[in-house]
């Protein structure tokens, strides 16, 4: 699609609602469907349509099992944040989204609390216990990034090895779906 077409069309989408842009320093926008359905019916209904219309649902199955962790990783980062401000508090989280940079540096965690604290870290949507190889990858991509930080916090579904587990600490908090309840309560 060229510029002259896509730039309207983008601020009518955010202007109807349907997307909205997330601002990044140092890297491009993104852009996001406000509905998980919508973006559940673009990513796998709207590109199968015909077959969806006679019935077949094989396409969007096999599509579904190639890309669910993929699709279900924006939702979970987005519950894990919400996880974080609530067992912390809104009187210590001032700010938390993601972070990323235009030549590939990302992060699932970038908060920012009020003591001007800083707080990293990744979410990981797998059926395997995270492993301490996580905690180092999280370590390089700061120093890459030249990101100072206060604190880290990986959040994991189905939860952590017992080299990482050992590694948890004041500084260093892991999350599992059992800290979810805290939503619901």
């Amino acid at each position: 699609m060229s510029e002259e077409v896509a730039t309207p069309a983008i601020k009518t989408l955010i202007q109807r609602g349907i997307i909205k842009a997330q601002r990044c320093k140092g890297a491009d926008d993104k852009l996001f469907f406000t509905l998980p359905f919508l973006r559940f019916w673009f990513a796998f209904v709207s590109p199968l349509f015909k077959g969806v219309r006679d019935g077949n649902f094989s396409e969007v199955r096999e599509r579904w099992e190639a890309y669910e962790n993929e699709f279900v990783h924006l939702p979970f980062t987005q519950l894990s944040h919400a996880v974080i401000r609530k067992m912390r508090g809104d009187d210590f989280i001032m700010e938390i989204s993601q972070y990323w940079k235009n030549d590939g540096i990302a992060l699932d965690i970038y908060a920012k609390t009020k003591a001007k604290k800083r707080l990293v870290g990744s979410c990981k949507y797998t059926n395997n216990k995270i492993k301490k190889s996580e905690l180092t990858r999280l370590i390089t991509i700061t120093k890459e990034a030249d990101i100072s930080y206060d604190g880290v916090i990986i959040v994991a579904k189905k939860g952590f090895s017992k080299e990482l587990k050992a590694k948890k600490s004041e500084n260093i908090q892991l999350l599992t779906l059992q800290n979810f309840k805290i939503l619901v309560e």
